[in-house]
């Protein structure tokens, strides 16, 4: 099934499971799930599973700044429709895999940029990326989950950005003890990535250690068969 039918299913679902709870910050509040949690990390808010193994699997990430001269509809979308490039943690540089290009959505009223890409934080982990404008402040939202744990989670991602709602007031730029908010002249995507909790990329890096264990093995076996048959095809001329 291709990324883009599976992801039109995963948010399409109109039935919901499990309570929810909302979040509020000084410039948006949504919906999110009951186990889950937000903090502060500078001028960051993360949001994911107060469980330990959950809390590897998805998460959702905030943050806004005053509006700049990158800031605005056209350059998101324009963003957005090219793969973006990720340092690895282990060295390198990957690319990401755009799963479906921007467009502009109406969520409560408030027109937001909406795309999804694999592998532009974190890699294996989708990322679905809302951007906003709303007078003088710019908002970015991000829902990560890793692809194995995806539609787990595209119920509860589906509900919390249909929730979305822009609250920042007017005189929010003008207010630093509201926010945090970044200064405009910074990218408003730039720290997402390293925003991003350093368990999430080692668990990757266990999914991956554990692929190629499983790699080995099967390539042990394929010789332990090919000597066995070479033994018993020696074996044979020679009677």
């Amino acid at each position: 099934m291709k990324y883009s039918l599976l992801t039109f299913l995963a948010f399409s679902l109109l039935s919901f499971t499990g309570h929810a709870k909302v979040f509020r910050n000084a410039y948006i509040a949504f919906e999110m799930p009951e186990t889950w949690k937000c903090n502060l990390e500078q001028t960051e808010w993360v949001c994911r599973s107060e469980q330990t193994k959950e809390a590897k699997e998805a998460i959702i990430i905030l943050t806004a700044k005053e509006v700049g001269p990158t800031d605005t509809f056209p350059l998101y979308e324009a963003h957005l429709n090219s793969p973006i490039n990720v340092n690895l943690k282990g060295g390198g540089s990957a690319s990401s895999k755009i799963v479906y290009k921007s467009k502009k959505v109406q969520i409560n009223d408030q027109p937001w940029i909406d795309s999804l890409h694999l592998g532009s934080e974190v890699p294996n982990y989708f990322t679905r990326y809302l951007a906003t404008i709303k007078d003088k402040i710019a908002i970015l939202v991000t829902f990560s989950a890793h692809k194995q744990y995806y539609t787990k989670y595209s119920q509860d991602f589906f509900k919390a950005v249909m929730s979305l709602r822009v609250i920042a007031s007017k005189n929010l730029s003008m207010r630093p003890d509201l926010g945090p908010i970044r200064p405009g002249t910074e990218t408003l995507g730039g720290p997402i990535g390293s925003a991003m909790p350093a368990d999430m990329y080692q668990e990757e890096m266990n999914q991956s250690k554990g692929s190629n264990k499983g790699l080995l093995l099967g390539a042990a076996l394929l010789l332990a068969a090919l000597g066995t048959l070479i033994f018993l095809r020696a074996k044979k001329k020679k009677k």
